[in-house]
């Protein structure tokens, strides 16, 4: 097999005992709930429920991700302040640089822990699937007719789950138009929703001094590669495989737009969206404003001008002795 084959399977064989442990799990449950064993139904379903067990396995990791990312965003006038200063000696800049991530606590690369955690699992995942449907295979905990139970098992009775765009396309004298349909459905969805994911990070909660920096910039890219790498590699990706991945996004989807809606980075859209909203909820209910709010109030209330005072109007005589302020009263005690 080789030194690298030796590190793969090292690697691969307690993904297999994981991720069919799970898969098995979900299956008996679906199973016990009426489903049939050897059906599509049961395994697809069995298909998201490996992916919301390790999405919720992975909470901590996109929490880190989260307060990362924010980091990020709120540094980057700093960043380019180091880059206007230490410009002109690369080793000082990213030498500062790295002091300011320590000092802030911040990990670029935390970002992309998510997805380079999922990938193996991904791979295991394509891997378990394709050799179950290809030569009955067995790993994990995976016997050899519940491998040969999930790589023949068929959604809707007709469209097999080991089954990719591409195959479907070129294998056999007539290409199977249902299973290149509901690829090609899975496929766009997992381009869509990845894409739908970095455009809501970049215009709801990313500040409007940090949309020109250089972070900006990765973001905006990675805005179009990701999809575009994504729609590309799936059309060679299984069914059951694209389930997974589409089902994770949408995880990922829901997750942020939780998290931005309710702890937004400062500065951003989103912060100033739930400014609003929590200011509407306290009128409605007549609640005061929390202690933070009533203080930025204060501040921006502050900072609003003085309304101009109109000037007092004066007799003729007045004006003439030349003074602008009415002649006082006489003293009527006595």
């Amino acid at each position: 097999m080789g030194f690298i084959g030796d590190i793969g399977h090292f690697i691969a064989t307690p993904l297999y005992y994981a991720i069919s442990a799970v898969l098995l799990a979900w299956h008996k449950l679906f199973t016990l709930l009426g489903l049939s064993p050897t059906g599509g139904l049961a395994w697809a379903l069995s298909i998201v429920g490996l992916t919301l067990t390790i999405r919720a396995a992975l909470i901590p990791l996109f929490v880190k991700q989260i307060k990362s990312s924010r980091n990020m965003q709120l540094i980057q006038p700093k960043v380019r302040e180091l880059q206007k200063k230490y410009g002109h000696d690369r080793e000082r800049l990213a030498q500062e640089t790295m002091n300011l991530y320590r000092e802030t606590g911040t990990n670029p690369f935390a970002s992309c822990l998510p997805i380079l955690v999922q990938m193996p699992i991904f791979f295991t995942l394509f891997r378990l699937l394709d050799q179950a449907a290809k030569n009955n295979t067995a790993h994990g905990f995976l016997t050899t007719d519940l491998a040969k139970s999930f790589g023949q098992s068929k959604i809707f009775g007709t469209i097999p789950i080991s089954e990719s765009f591409w195959a479907a396309r070129t294998w056999g004298p007539t290409p199977d138009v249902t299973v290149m349909i509901l690829a090609a459905v899975l496929v766009v969805a997992m381009t869509a929703t990845t894409f739908t994911t970095q455009r809501q990070l970049m215009s709801k909660n990313m500040p409007a001094d940090a949309m020109s920096g250089p972070y900006a910039q990765q973001q905006k890219m990675l805005l179009y590669v990701l999809p575009v790498a994504f729609g590309l590699g799936g059309v060679a990706f299984p069914v059951g495989v694209l389930l997974y991945w589409t089902t994770s996004n949408l995880w990922t989807m829901s997750q942020q737009f939780y998290v931005i809606r309710n702890n937004p980075a400062p500065g951003t859209p989103a912060f100033d969206a739930k400014k609003k909203r929590d200011a509407a909820k306290a009128a409605k209910h007549g609640l005061p404003l929390a202690q933070d709010e009533a203080l930025e109030a204060a501040v921006v209330e502050e900072k609003r001008p003085a309304t101009r005072q109109q000037p007092k109007r004066t007799t003729k005589s007045q004006r003439k002795r030349g003074g602008s302020k009415p002649a006082p009263k006489p003293n009527t005690s006595n």
